[in-house]
This record gives C-alpha cells, sequence and structure tokens, in this order.
C-alpha cells in the first residue's frame, strides 16, 4: 500500500490511530461537542426541534459553541496523543492570514458564478437590490456572522481535510484517505429530506476541498473559501445555505427561487442545483491540472 504524509512536517511522537478507525473518530468526537452542545441550545432556546437557529443569538450560539469545541477537542487530540505538529494536520506557518483571505475571494466568486449561473437560466427572480444597506441592524449582522462562519467552516476543514486526511494517509495512502473522508464528510451533512443532487454536491464539495489542501500543502486556502461560500449564499442573495436560513435582507440582491429543485436547489439552497455540480468539477478539474503541471516542472528539474 502506497502511504506518505500529505502536509510535510516532523513525524508524530505518539498514537496514530489504524486508518479505518480514523473516520469513526472523528464521527465520535463530532457526537460527543456538536452533538452534546446543540441539544444545549435546545434546551436554551436558541435552536429548535428541527436544528433551526432561532435569530442571531442563535445563529451566532449555534456556529461558535459546538463547532469551537469540535476544535478544541480535534487539537488537543493532535496535541495530546498524536502528538504532532500542527504542520501535519495543514495548519503549516507562512503566511496563513493571506492564504485564508485568497480562499475567501475564491469562494465568493465560485459562489457568484453558481447564483448566476442559476439566475441566467431563469431559475431565480430578482428582488430588492442591496436591501441591507438600509438598516446598520442588518449589515452588522451580516458582518458577525462572517466570524460564526469562518469559525465553522474553518473546523470543519480541520477535523475533515486537516487532521483525518492526514491521518487516514499516513496509515493506507492518499486515495482511500479521500474517498474515506468524503464518504464520512458526506454522511456527516446527511439530511432526511434532502435529494441525490445535494448528497452528490456535498461529496463533490469534499472532494474539490481534498484536491485543494493536497495541491497546496495547507488547509488556510481551503478554511477562507469555506467560510465564503456559506456566508455569501446565506447573507449575500436571501438564500438558504446546507437549508439554513439567516433571515437576513440581501446586501446583494434578493432572489426568489422559480423553477424545479434541481435548478434552484430548493429548500436547501444553491448547494442542491445542478449548477454547483458543474462549478465544483471545473473547480476539481483546475487543480488536477495544476498538480499534474507542477508534477511535471519537479520531473524536469529533477
Amino acid at each position: 500500500m502506497c502511504s506518505r504524509a500529505i502536509y510535510p512536517a516532523r513525524a508524530a511522537k505518539g498514537w496514530l490511530p489504524w486508518g479505518l478507525l480514523v473516520p469513526f473518530l472523528g464521527l465520535a468526537f463530532v457526537a460527543a461537542t456538536v452533538g452534546g452542545c446543540v441539544a444545549g441550545l435546545q434546551h436554551a432556546h436558541l435552536v429548535d426541534a428541527q436544528e433551526n437557529p432561532i435569530g442571531l443569538t442563535g445563529f451566532m450560539a449555534f456556529l461558535l459553541l459546538p463547532f469551537g469545541a469540535l476544535g478544541l477537542v480535534v487539537l488537543a487530540w493532535v496535541r495530546f496523543v498524536e502528538r504532532r505538529p500542527l504542520a501535519s494536520i495543514g495548519l503549516a506557518a507562512g503566511h496563513p492570514l493571506h492564504t485564508f483571505l485568497g480562499g475567501l475571494l475564491a469562494g465568493i466568486a465560485m459562489a457568484v458564478i453558481i447564483v448566476a449561473g442559476i439566475w441566467s437560466v431563469g431559475g431565480f427572480d430578482a428582488g430588492a437590490f442591496a436591501e441591507a444597506f438600509s438598516s446598520r441592524t442588518a449589515l452588522g449582522s451580516i458582518a458577525i456572522l462572517l466570524t460564526g462562519f469562518s469559525l465553522q467552516s474553518s473546523v470543519e476543514e480541520l477535523l475533515f481535510r486537516g487532521w483525518m486526511l492526514s491521518a487516514v494517509a499516513h496509515k493506507i495512502g492518499i486515495g482511500a484517505a479521500v474517498l474515506l473522508t468524503s464518504a464520512t464528510f458526506t454522511l456527516f451533512h446527511h439530511e432526511d429530506s434532502s435529494s441525490w443532487l445535494f448528497a452528490t454536491n456535498v461529496a463533490l464539495f469534499a472532494l474539490f476541498a481534498c484536491c485543494w489542501a493536497i495541491s497546496t500543502g495547507n488547509i488556510w486556502g481551503v478554511m477562507g473559501w469555506h467560510a465564503a461560500w456559506n456566508w455569501l449564499f446565506a447573507t449575500g442573495f436571501e438564500l438558504r445555505v446546507t437549508g439554513l436560513d439567516t433571515h437576513l435582507p440581501a446586501f446583494l440582491v434578493r432572489l426568489v427561487p422559480h423553477g424545479p429543485d434541481y435548478l434552484t436547489g430548493g429548500a436547501l439552497g444553491p448547494e442542491g442545483s445542478f449548477m454547483c455540480s458543474l462549478v465544483l468539477l471545473g473547480g476539481m478539474g483546475f487543480f488536477a491540472l495544476r498538480t499534474r503541471r507542477e508534477g511535471h516542472k519537479t520531473k524536469e528539474s529533477g
């Protein structure tokens, strides 16, 4: 079996779990933190029975508390059990803020391309433009949510493309790591009401994120991309993101879905549309070509 480190760093000094155990361990981390915190938020009436946040306070609590706890558990596991450096899970030193911001811009661009594509074929009717700018409260809420989505998305990348991807790859190889972590990510986002197209797009999302992380050798950029993707869908167009509604006016343009769910994404938002599939496949193609070019350069220089 072929195995290698995805993120070059010093070797682990502690115990690395068996490759097939890693996804189950990751889901246990999620159950102990996200599951427990969401139950507490429901008891505090900040999240409803369907796990939908209630108001801005509920939304921020939903983004910060469960995922903050999950991030701390993952970092503690890496530090005290596996005893390996943060660079080995994609948190390399260098220019993390610059790389994160670059990913943020890429996420904004890809979200806009998806929305524009759906709009161009008649999937959205345009409503009010920049309605959020008429309310300082709305603008403040949108800015606050960027912080919340940045933490939530970064922790998901830390868990799946940082720790899980590198731990599985170390034991049973990169190909198996990409497939196992992507399948686990898809299971993590499973909704009983979701369509097959939404589930397919979640898997493509995970595969694209793996391609990005492997190609660049860190997860800073994909953290920013994931954050912008969630935030812009939720606040820029008054649409849903993974079925969640912020109930805030759009700061770009309010778009009303019009047409079949495979075109608009329906109640789950643009992530359930075929346009999302095309953009994610294009992104995967970009990183595949980039990796191939870098491989040719390495051979020529060698």
